[in-house]
This record gives structure tokens, sequence and C-alpha cells, in this order.
């Protein structure tokens, strides 16, 4: 069982429906009682940084979410925004972000021939091998974001993307997985991911 964080951003639903199509049962909760019990969890996102972190913080998430991966160690996937969120801050916003990940996020600074937000398809390249991406070596994902997580520690890097610049496409630290594109919209190898995060 997926337990997907609502915090009121994100497309809650077609994660939700990618994860039926794998055979995976999941929740959709916001609810502080129902994470205690939560095995697995996913983060999404779509929107501004300190939008999603005042979500978190208004519906009391905040606690629960570090309790459940910082103590339990329960693995969670954060996906676009919910990548983001995993940083410590964002060049977005001014709210400090769940530091789980030794990253801050910034904005694309591109010449003229790359339009931001970076939006369509883009292949990824794997740094570091890693479960979350078996049988992903020439994997394409559908992308649509204008900030990227910068990764200090490379360690920590499991995936990296073109455009423009080289940036980190997916991070793992731990029990604690990120992504920066939508798997949910990536049809058979954003099926392949998220069915590989479930087996993790």
């Amino acid at each position: 069982m997926i337990t997907i964080v609502n915090y009121g951003l994100g497309n809650v639903g077609s994660i939700q429906n990618m994860l039926k199509k794998i055979g995976v049962e999941s929740i959709v909760t916001s609810d502080v009682s129902t994470l205690k019990s939560a095995k697995k969890i996913i983060l999404p996102g779509v929107g501004k940084f300190d939008a999603g972190i005042s979500g978190i913080n208004q519906l009391g998430l905040r606690d629960i979410l570090n309790y459940k991966v910082l103590q339990e160690k329960i693995p969670v996937l954060g996906i676009c925004l919910g990548m983001q969120l995993l940083a410590q801050k964002s060049q977005e916003g001014k709210l400090p972000g769940l530091g789980w990940i030794n990253a801050e996020v910034m904005k694309f600074d591109l010449n003229n021939n790359y339009k931001v937000p970076h939006m369509g398809w883009n292949e990824v390249k794997v740094v570091n091998e890693n479960k979350l991406v078996d049988n992903l070596d020439t994997a394409r994902f559908y992308f649509v974001h204008s900030y990227y997580m910068y990764v200090y520690d490379c360690r920590d890097i499991v995936l990296r993307t073109h455009y423009g610049i080289e940036f980190t496409s997916a991070v793992q630290h731990e029990n604690i997985y990120g992504v920066q594109f939508h798997p949910e919209k990536s049809h058979k190898y954003g099926m392949q991911l998220l069915k590989n995060f479930c087996e993790i």
C-alpha cells in the first residue's frame, strides 16, 4: 500500500491511476493519523515552493513526515515539486524546505536557445546505479519545471539530464528518493519507475 500525501498541490489522481495500472493499491490523505500507519509515501507536487511547504505546515504534516522518514526510515518518493521540497531551500521562495537532501533549488539561467520552463520529453543518464532506476538505462521522461535541484553530495545523485546545462533529475539518500520529472505522465518508463519504487 502506497500513501500519497495530499497537501493541496499536485495531480494526486494521475499518480493513483498509474499505480492502479501496475496493480499497486494506494490511498490519498492529508490526515496525520492515517500517515502514522504509512509504509511507503509519495510526495507529489505541482506549483511554487513556498506554497508547497506552507500546505504541509498548515495541515500539520511536517512533524509526522519527519518522524516517518527520518526516524522510521520508510521509503519516500518526491515527484517534481515534491522532490524540490526535499531540499534545504529554494531560490523560488523564502521558507525552509524539508531539508532531507543536502541541496538547494535553483532557477534555470539559460541562453535564448532554451526556453524556461523546461517542458516535454527528455532523456536521463544514470549516474549512480540504484533500485529506483532498474531497467531504465535508455529511459525518457516528461518534464515541466523552471527550477532544478543543485545537490551538494554527488553520492546522492541518481540521474542527470541535459537541458542547456546538466542538472540532477533524480536523487536518493538512504530511504529518501526524488524525481524531477513526472512518472505519471511518462508512460511505460514512468510505470517502470513507480514499480521499482513500490518494490524497494
